[in-house]
């Protein structure tokens, strides 16, 4: 028996780190909600979503040094065997239903758009009916095969229910893990080139500010109904008057737009003749996705021009030496916003040191994913041969008592292996319109999110484990309780040992671009890629950096096309202050902004871009020396002027073919015409 102070000192140290973890998540929410007015049905099934997995990376380091200490004196923090399974308990279960009930449910109860409760369930309850008896189905099919074979009892069916969360799980884990591992020493490493993480900054700006100008006009579209319905005080409206005053007051319509009664006239073909609740439910769900989704954009929009304008402030300073970035806006980092560096200790600080520290980290980063690849690949046949296992088990041939430092690896490794996924998560497309914005997410973007957060530490846990020595392996209070669950069917046995080999289809496709390829043959992205402005190095067409680079210019100056729609009561608040704070302007020159609710194509406002960004450019190409005298023979050729006997108008004639005037003889009479009688009809001659 091991003596009590040391047992009483790792409870106070456990209790210490759920604290920590509870109040990082506490600011992580704050960061994303506004928590005064998000209700508490929402705010606790979040925070509860987002502590359990995180203290299970914690959990796991404690059952290694607790399972493996033998009777000994523990060299790590550990606590007794009945605490941890308590503890495995308590957050499994709880993840369990936060993932596959609480928050589904939640999601779509806020986003259902009815005004009662009642109704807000019911549209919750059928909206998850199909999923839920979806995976009812698959249950019922695999609880008979299990009852055949193990027979009926209640083993069995918690054995079958913990095997399908794990393999759903695991495989999405593995997945968006893959791509992580390769996505994560990438970007640290283009990073840490201030010129190209400009020009990459630029290359993506035209398809952010189009996303915005479209998320606009939808918004307005929506608000034109509304203030249709407004207008209506007889018929079935009548009955929704005070719905329809709610929806009303929200919205920014009059101050937003001052064309707001020509669009209202042409969205009224798309107000129904007899309103509804089912209609109105329906617009007030579209008009609270379309509110947040301006927002989203409008955020990010917001945090592209900082970036830039940081960046090329970086790039800037290189001549004199001194960086001073001027006034800030709530989006830049701390790094900029303190006033504790002089301006030259920042410029070292943002021109040497921090992309040494990218590149280091891009170093430390690659060398810990190939770690990973390999020691996915290699466990199911050689596990004495995995980094990871190294790294943590003292002797891997002959496993003994893990210590703290094994502890602290245990957990850098499971934290990058989770941390990977999450990066994934946020990269693909394939989710909706569902993002984190700054203070104004919404609420079924943060449920979602939530329970991604859940659903993949556990599989990623238990996936981590199986890196160790099978002694140590199973010796674990998470194996007992868990990994032995998910052997005992034969859908669990031996899936975690042979599929986490897939997991070189997701990081081949990143390291080598297939999505990029994909995207381009099936016009389909799945993950989200950034242009590459080496794909078009002059930056003219669709999306180029040169049409960025124009967007954020006007923007930086006051020009863009955004100060209308920033000037409403919504608009305002998302994005005004964050405008009215960003960075130092120049005097404004005489600019008219386009119409707002002109819905223009994609090819026409990219048209229009293209032609201001025409001008000369300043700076040179980057290139070789055959590129760059391609560039200048093309130019020769497209600036030379045309002779006028090319551009089709006519010769002028000689004088002695010409009349008296010396012009082109007038009706004909004159000059040879004196020669042939000095008449001639239509393509005859007189001789």
């Amino acid at each position: 028996m091991v003596s009590s102070p040391v047992a009483v000192g790792s409870g106070v140290f456990f209790s210490f780190a759920l604290l920590a973890i509870s109040l990082f998540v506490l600011l992580l929410l704050r960061r994303f909600l506004t928590l005064r007015a998000t209700p508490a049905y929402l705010t606790v099934p979040i925070f509860l979503a987002l502590a359990l997995p995180a203290s299970v990376v914690l959990l796991v380091p404690i059952d290694l040094a607790s399972s493996s200490r033998d009777g000994g004196a523990p060299k790590g923090i550990w606590l007794p065997d009945r605490v941890v399974l308590v503890l495995w308990r308590i957050a499994y279960w709880l993840i369990f239903l936060l993932t596959w009930i609480v928050l589904p449910l939640l999601g779509e109860f806020i986003d259902s758009g009815y005004r009662e409760p009642k109704d807000r369930i019911l549209y919750s309850l059928r909206s998850n009916g199909r999923y839920q008896l979806a995976v009812l189905g698959c249950g019922i099919v695999g609880l008979i095969y299990i009852s055949i074979q193990n027979g009926f009892d209640f083993t069995s069916i918690k054995a079958l229910v913990m095997a399908l969360a794990y393999v759903w799980g695991l495989i999405l884990a593995i997945y968006l893990m893959g791509h992580g591992l390769v996505s994560i020493p990438r970007t640290l490493t283009q990073n840490a080139n201030a010129s190209g993480r400009l020009r990459r900054i630029q290359a993506r700006a035209p398809k952010v500010h189009d996303r915005l100008m479209d998320a606009i006009t939808d918004l307005e579209e929506l608000e034109a109904q509304v203030a249709q319905l407004q207008r209506r005080k007889v018929g079935t409206a009548k009955d929704f008057q005070e719905w329809i005053e709610e929806l009303a007051e929200s919205s920014s319509l009059p101050e937003s737009r001052p064309m707001a009664a020509t669009t209202v006239n042409e969205s009224t073909a798309s107000v129904p003749a007899v309103v509804t609740e089912r209609y109105l439910a329906d617009l007030t769900r579209r008009l609270q996705r379309a509110r947040h989704q301006r927002a989203r954009f409008l955020d990010e929009w917001d945090r592209l021009v900082q970036s830039a304008a940081d960046t090329q402030a970086v790039i800037d300073s290189t001549a004199s030496k001194k960086l001073e970035f001027g006034r800030q806006s709530p989006h830049a980092s701390f790094l900029s916003r303190t006033t504790l560096l002089n301006p030259y200790l920042r410029y070292h600080l943002y021109v040497n040191i921090l992309p040494s520290i990218r590149y280091t980290l891009a170093a430390i980063l690659s060398i810990a994913s190939v770690c990973i690849v390999w020691s996915e690949l290699i466990k199911s046949f050689a596990p004495q041969l995995s980094f990871i296992s190294l790294t943590v088990v003292p002797h891997p041939s002959e496993p003994g008592p893990i210590d703290f430092g094994g502890q602290v690896v245990a957990s850098a490794w499971l934290l990058y292996m989770c941390f990977a996924a999450l990066v994934g998560v946020n990269d693909a497309k394939v989710w909706g319109n569902r993002a984190l914005v700054r203070r104004n997410t919404y609420g079924e973007s943060a449920c979602w999110y939530a329970g991604q957060v859940a659903r993949l530490t556990v599989p990623l846990s238990y996936n981590f484990i199986t890196f160790l020595p099978g002694e140590t392996r199973q010796n674990t209070t998470f194996y007992k309780f868990l990994g032995r669950l998910i052997d005992l069917t034969p859908l669990g046995k031996g899936f975690d040992y042979f599929f986490p080999v897939f997991i070189l289809l997701p990081v081949c496709a990143t390291l080598f671009n297939l999505y990029g390829r994909v995207k381009s043959i099936c016009s389909f992205g799945l993950l989200e890629e950034e242009d590459d402005p080496e794909n078009n190095p002059s930056g003219y067409g669709t999306g180029g950096w040169r049409e960025g680079r124009d967007l954020i210019e006007r923007e930086l100056n006051g020009l863009g096309s955004l100060g209308l729609s920033r000037s409403g009561g919504n608009a305002r608040q998302a994005g005004g202050a964050a405008r009215g704070g960003s960075v130092s302007r120049p005097a404004p020159t005489m600019w008219v902004p386009p119409a707002e609710g002109s819905r223009a194509p994609r090819s026409a406002r990219t048209a229009a871009v293209s032609s201001r960004v025409s001008e000369p450019a300043i700076e040179e190409e980057e290139g070789n020396f055959f590129q760059s005298l391609a560039h200048r023979v093309r130019n020769t050729f497209e600036t030379a002027n045309i002779p006028q006997w090319m551009q089709g108008d006519q010769l002028p004639r000689p004088r002695w073919m010409a009349g008296d005037d010396g012009g082109s003889g007038g009706d004909g009479r004159g000059g040879l015409a004196r020669w042939f009688g000095d008449r001639f009809a239509e393509g005859q001659l007189r001789l």
